[in-house]
């Protein structure tokens, strides 16, 4: 991407350190999750047209450097991502089939 992209009436050059956690900061994500995530947070980013420019996806913790337009908030963004990633994640490693709406876990 060059150093600032366009939109019809906008030129940009937004560029986010988002980081976040497991819940309750556990060491969950193990080497065959983290390597499954890189894959499904970038085909996340490519869905929205958004980029990520670096990652770094630790057992405690995700680093990402994103680039997004400036329609998207950071808030929005990050909460797609993590909501999205959440289900391949279940299904693949927790065996879950579907969606447990309206249950507690």
């Amino acid at each position: 991407m060059p150093a600032s992209a366009t939109l019809s009436h906008t030129k940009w050059d937004g560029k986010y350190h988002v980081v976040f956690i497991p819940q309750y900061r556990r060491q969950a994500l193990d080497h065959a999750l983290r390597r499954h995530l890189g894959d499904v947070f970038r085909s996340l980013a490519e869905q929205k047209a958004w980029r990520i420019e670096e990652g770094h996806l630790r057992a405690a913790h995700v680093h990402m450097l994103l680039s997004l337009p400036p329609k998207y908030s950071v808030a929005q963004v990050v909460g797609f991502i993590k909501g999205k990633a959440a289900i391949p994640m279940a299904r693949t490693f927790m065996g879950r089939r579907t969606n447990y709406t309206g249950h507690h876990v």
